[in-house]
Order: C-alpha cells, then sequence, then structure tokens
C-alpha cells in the first residue's frame, strides 16, 4: 500500500517546543523545537510504511485570512525564541530528506489540503498527520485520513460526526456558527455546539437552514432566537465558514516521485548537526543518502 504522510509542521513546532526538554545551540540559541520535531520526524520515517512524506509550516503566521476579518490570529504571542525556529526548522526538515512547502500568503494547513487532494488519486491513502480540527473538513474522501500522534488514532468521517455531530463536509459551516477562538473568529451569538451540529446533520449547510425556525424539522432548545440571529447575521456566518474553509490551490509543483522519502542527506544533516549542537540525534537516521 502506497501511502502519503503529510505533516503540520507548525504544529510540531508548537508540541515540541511546550514538551521537549529545552535544548541551546552554542552560541546560546534556543534550539529544542527544531529538536523535537527532528526527533519525531525520524521516528516517523524508521518505519516501513512510511513511504513518501510531505510538510508545510507558517512561515508568514499571518495569511490573507488576517486581510478577510480582523480579529483573525496573528502571530502576536508566540514566543519569540519559538518564531525565530521555524526557518531553521524548515531547514532541518529539508536535510533529512523531506518536502517542505513554506507558506506566506496561505496557511500550513491550506499547503497540507492542496497537497492531499493533488496526490489523493495517485495513492492508496493520505495521512495527514495533524488532530487540527480544521483539516477534518478534508476527511469526507474515505482515502484522507488524519492521526493525532498523542493519542495515537486514527481521525476518519466516521470520528469527526462522532466528536462534532455532522459530516466532515460540513465543518467549515459548523466552524461558522460556534466559532474557532484558536484562529480568533467568533461565530454566531448564542449559538453552540449542540445547536450547530443538530442543525447541520439534518441541513447539512448554513445557507440550507430555513430562516424561520417554524421550518425546521428537528429540535432545538431557543430555536426562535437561533432562528433571528441567523438572520441577522447571515452575513457573518458566511464569512466566517469562508475563513473556516481550507484553500486547496496552493502551489504544490511536485509530483508523487518527488515526495518519495529516499533517505537522510549525509552531509547536510551531519553539518546541520554540528552547527546546532546536537551529537546523540547523529546515529538516529535509518537511511542516508
Amino acid at each position: 500500500m502506497t501511502a502519503l504522510h503529510l505533516i503540520d509542521g507548525t504544529y510540531e513546532l508548537f508540541r515540541a517546543h511546550f514538551g521537549a526538554p529545552p535544548r541551546q545551540t552554542p552560541e546560546g540559541w534556543q534550539i529544542g523545537a527544531v529538536h523535537g520535531i527532528i526527533g519525531s520526524t525520524l521516528n516517523l520515517l524508521s518505519e516501513p510504511e512510511v513511504t513518501h512524506v510531505g510538510s508545510a509550516f507558517d512561515t508568514v503566521i499571518e495569511s490573507f485570512r488576517n486581510t478577510m476579518y480582523d480579529g483573525y490570529k496573528t502571530g502576536e504571542g508566540t514566543p519569540p525564541e519559538l518564531h525565530a525556529q521555524f526557518p531553521v526548522a524548515e531547514r532541518a526538515m529539508e536535510a533529512i530528506g523531506v518536502t517542505v512547502w513554506s507558506m506566506i500568503e496561505q496557511e500550513a494547513d491550506d499547503g497540507l489540503a492542496a497537497a492531499a487532494y493533488k496526490f489523493v488519486d495517485d495513492v492508496d491513502r493520505v495521512i495527514i498527520m495533524s488532530p487540527d480540527k480544521d483539516m477534518t473538513q478534508l476527511f469526507g474522501n474515505p482515502k484522507i485520513v488524519g492521526y493525532d500522534r498523542r493519542s495515537q488514532k486514527l481521525i476518519d468521517a466516521d470520528a469527526v460526526r462522532e466528536k462534532f455531530g455532522v459530516s466532515p463536509e460540513s465543518i467549515p459551516d459548523y466552524l461558522g456558527l460556534v466559532g474557532d477562538t484558536a484562529d480568533g473568529f467568533p461565530g454566531l451569538p448564542g449559538w453552540g455546539a449542540k445547536s450547530a451540529s443538530t442543525l447541520l446533520a439534518r441541513y447539512g449547510h448554513i445557507e440550507n437552514i430555513p430562516a424561520s425556525e417554524d421550518d425546521w424539522d428537528v429540535k432545538v432548545r431557543g430555536a426562535a432566537k437561533l432562528a433571528a440571529t441567523l438572520r441577522d447575521h447571515m452575513d457573518d456566518a458566511l464569512l466566517f465558514r469562508d475563513i473556516a474553509t481550507l484553500r486547496v490551490d496552493s502551489d504544490i509543483p511536485q509530483n508523487l516521485e518527488d515526495l518519495h522519502w529516499k533517505g537522510v542527506h549525509r552531509e547536510r544533516f551531519l553539518a546541520l548537526c554540528d552547527e546546532l549542537g546536537w551529537e546523540s540525534i547523529k546515529t538516529r537516521p535509518t537511511k542516508w543518502q
């Protein structure tokens, strides 16, 4: 079976920064997040079923979505010592032979979505290495799944329905109604997970929800108020849905063979280890080129 593993580099860097032991370069720069993501990726690459790999990073944290909504997430609050490790992480991932997409105007999630769409017909399965709820909208295609490395569980369409109460195709609508605090947009006042999932499980998309609660054929607490809010704030709901919708038009110039992992670049990786003061990790690669 040919599987394409897609790594959310931004998520992995944050996870490593807050979960891995601190490390410094010989000059005293914090480098623990990079060490963490390289260590976890080498673990992944040691698995025999991992043959094709790509990764995406939010090289610039702000994106086109910041022009759509003023409250959208920015780099504010990101520890500067973590932000400084992004370019080093991209260079390190390339040194171990992993294709990197550096996202500038779009986000890492968009890059992963575009890669999934481009290659899904060429492989048996696309596995997106991220628990991010934004990614779940892709799982309507049964060949695209997620993988939560912390819980070591696959996330498919059934898991999405179990967790959110809606199908993957309705996830942007769900987020448009309930909001996403991590991404900085609020959703609609009074709309919560239960009301949104109940109505979207029945009607699929925001614009298909009848304007009058009298026409709803599912029971929702506070229906009259929710319907009035949706009527009054329909433009906001559609805007938030658009913000939550992943773009699949990112430039992915590689073909599938370009993503075939051929091993760690020996000279580049060992030079990087010397630069960053890494010793024990030098022996971790299981395959060289």
